[in-house]
């Protein structure tokens, strides 16, 4: 099947209707085992030549030129290589809204959108404060934490430049750089020296956490793509947990918490962390849709 596909792909002439050219990309596709390959070919067709799903079903003979097809073809060639959806197509959409995404960030994942529904459930979300986001990355957390609290104000970290160029076009896409500043740094370095000591309300991160010995064995899409210092969070994955609770509480005034998402089995060693530290207490865990224990927040003690 997959050799008659690829003959078929390699020997045909370019499609020239919107039909014509929706099964190309199915069986671009599917030759090469993309799971979603109905769906994407339709997202990646209206990429190509701005037709929408509803256009191919109402107008499935509506005419497209060779340089339209081979557009649009380099984006079904991409995806067969296993690039992800987001990076050719340029945004994720993360609550509701969607972010640019390029290979130099994470692409935001639904579960980390908890973190965010935390910070909207403490007593800081319509207060004046201040908030910070270590590893902002695409700036999907900062910009969310911007919009859904409008009196705070929000400072993101991340020692990637091209990374926080990405978060700075996110907060202007969205109508926030007003009220966001950007810091380039590992962690929190640089809030640390003392002017912002006591003075942060809400910390929040989704550190790298995956264990280093497991990075090679993530899928392909991950990684071969996604950029491995967003992932790769030294042995056991714990390296940024330690840093950020020893990092953070010279920040956080007391009463002030500390909101981080966690991987697959961390939460138990992540509270032992704290529970040895004395600094914290943990406040709530959230679980995501599969059950697992994904966003903790702990509390400041005074």
């Amino acid at each position: 099947m997959k050799t008659e596909t690829t003959a078929l792909n390699s020997s045909s002439r370019p499609p020239t209707t919107f039909l014509s050219a929706y099964q190309r990309g199915v069986a671009i596709l599917r030759a090469a085992e993309v799971a979603n390959s109905k769906n994407e070919a339709f997202w990646l067709l209206e990429a190509g030549l701005g037709v929408s799903r509803l256009r191919v079903y109402s107008d499935p003979h509506g005419r497209i030129g060779p340089e339209g097809w081979a557009r649009t073809e380099s984006l079904f060639r991409r995806r067969a290589l296993h690039e992800p959806l987001q990076y050719i197509i340029g945004t994720q959409a993360f609550r509701g809204r969607d972010f640019l995404v390029n290979p130099n960030v994470l692409i935001p994942r639904p579960e980390t959108e908890l973190i965010i529904e935390e910070v909207l459930a403490s007593r800081f979300s319509d207060e004046r404060c201040h908030m910070v986001d270590m590893g902002t990355g695409s700036g999907c957390l900062a910009v969310s934490l911007a919009l859904g609290c409008p009196a705070a104000t929000v400072f993101a970290t991340d020692c990637s430049a091209p990374a926080l160029r990405v978060a700075r076009d996110n907060a202007q896409r969205h109508g926030v750089t007003g009220r966001i500043r950007f810091f380039r740094g590992e962690c929190l370095e640089p809030l640390s020296g003392g002017a912002f000591a006591g003075t942060i309300s809400v910390i929040v991160s989704n550190p790298p956490y995956i264990p280093a010995d497991q990075c090679d064995r993530l899928p392909r899409e991950v990684r071969a793509f996604e950029p491995l210092p967003a992932l790769d969070g030294g042995p056991k994955g714990l390296k940024f947990y330690d840093r950020l609770l020893v990092e953070s509480p010279s920040l956080l005034h007391p009463g002030g918490i500390l909101v981080m998402e966690m991987g697959l089995n961390q939460s138990g060693e992540i509270r032992q962390k704290v529970n040895d530290k004395q600094e914290f207490v943990v406040k709530t865990i959230r679980r995501d849709q599969a059950g697992i224990d994904r966003v903790i927040c702990l509390e400041r003690t005074s």
